[in-house]
């Protein structure tokens, strides 16, 4: 059973929301961040970046402790106003390629995160969930939801289909074209019919924001056991998420680009591949592989398409399918030596969105030696993962949508 409920968002004005709006903090380079800040005092990032009223780079728990201060003057300032009333609020994205995401932001269980009723496809490093947990608690709050997907739900469709048939609280685009739709539901039936659909669920799960839910999940540990007067109550006991249906979803590939052969020739390399896969040479016409187990490579000026050879690999899990585990288990690992995939400066990932012309470029400009592409998961690949208990390598999915800070906020 989900426990999800509904919450007094902290929330922009109307008239400022899209100015407020932020991506993550470090989707930024350095001058399109200072070029924000110095252009727009409503934006997120003066928040989350509070050494730069002082021109300073200020780190730990003394750009928490700021972080916190900018946030409560961003409320004494009337930029920030608390909704009366618990709510859920549908919330509608339409990207610049006309993909539409629509769900529901609400408060979910931390305690099912840790109960794996949350469950999660992704590894994820236990000092940045630390370093995150401090940062909550100091905080206070959560500005950006975890993304979290459903199995499709009549009810909650027609519910949020429903309500998005009125005024719209919110409507506003980014700069990326974006547009941004934000309704409020507060009425008692309509909250409690959204609560019960949830609990009938067995399981939900993260698309997006595995760190950020595995330090709510900490947290919750820490304040419960160090609360005397715990009552499952607390807003420590939640935390803040986006959930919409799995047909909504939509997942992209990260494409790879490594750095050399690792002391092999090309004929070398090609050798060993065959062992593995039936090459074709593609010439200079770029090729995307088109199924499962199926990968392009370019390499010295040269697409190939690669098929993996069954009988020579053995499938025994859901993740042992996953292109991304396949492509590290019969290349990346044995043949060029890329043992770890989250710190080895040799390799590095282009999210699908991009076309295969990118990968040309990379490997041309000569600062990579080879790049691959292949499929994009699906989202039942990652529900067989997360249910069997494993973990896709890192950089396996690139999901959309991708949500803004500081559109609400839940306060801890």
């Amino acid at each position: 059973m989900a426990k999800v409920i509904p919450f007094k968002a902290v929330r922009p004005t109307r008239a400022i929301v899209g100015l407020v709006a932020s991506r993550p903090y470090q989707s930024y380079t350095v001058y399109e961040r200072e070029s924000r800040m110095d252009y727009n005092p409503f934006s997120f990032l003066h928040i989350v970046n509070p050494g730069y009223k002082y021109d300073q780079v200020i780190t730990g728990e003394d750009r928490y402790k700021l972080v916190k201060n900018r946030y409560l003057e961003f409320k004494e300032d009337g930029i920030f106003i608390q909704d009366n009333k618990p709510s859920f609020y549908v919330y509608k994205i339409v990207n610049r390629h006309g993909q539409e995401f629509n769900g529901i932001i609400a408060a979910t269980s931390a305690e099912d995160y840790v109960n794996d009723v949350i469950k999660k496809h992704e590894d994820t490093i236990t000092v940045r969930e630390k370093t995150f947990k401090t940062y909550l608690q100091t905080v206070g709050f959560n500005a950006e939801p975890v993304l979290l997907t459903y199995p499709d739900n009549s009810v909650l469709s027609e519910i949020i289909k429903n309500t998005q048939k009125g005024h719209a609280e919110f409507e506003f685009t980014m700069t990326y074209r974006d547009t941004h739709y934000l309704w409020k539901i507060d009425d008692a039936d309509t909250l409690a019919t959204i609560q019960n659909e949830f609990e009938q669920m067995k399981t939900i799960y993260i698309a997006d924001g595995h760190h950020r839910s595995a330090s709510s999940g900490l947290l919750y540990l820490d304040e419960k056991a160090n609360n005397p007067n715990h009552k499952g109550t607390e807003n420590y006991n939640y935390f803040m998420s986006y959930l919409i249906p799995e047909s909504d979803l939509v997942i992209h590939e990260f494409n790879r680009l490594i750095k050399d052969l690792n002391g092999l020739s090309k004929e070398e390399f090609l050798i060993k591949l065959d062992e593995l896969y039936r090459i074709e040479n593609r010439g200079d016409i770029p090729y995307s592989p088109s199924k499962e187990h199926h990968f392009s490579m370019y390499l010295d000026g040269e697409f190939y398409s690669l098929y993996l050879r069954k009988a020579r690999y053995e499938f025994h899990t859901a993740l042992d399918r996953l292109d991304a585990q396949l492509l590290y288990k019969t290349v990346l690992q044995p043949i060029l030596g890329i043992q770890d995939l989250r710190n080895d400066n040799r390799i590095e990932y282009v999210n699908g969105r991009h076309e295969m012309i990118t990968i040309k470029s990379s490997v041309d400009s000569g600062e990579f030696e080879v790049g691959f592409g292949m499929c994009p998961a699906t989202v039942e690949q990652m529900k067989q993962i997360a249910d069997e208990g494993l973990k896709m390598p890192p950089k396996s999915t690139y999901i959309l949508p991708k949500l803004r800070s500081g559109i609400t906020i839940y306060e801890l």
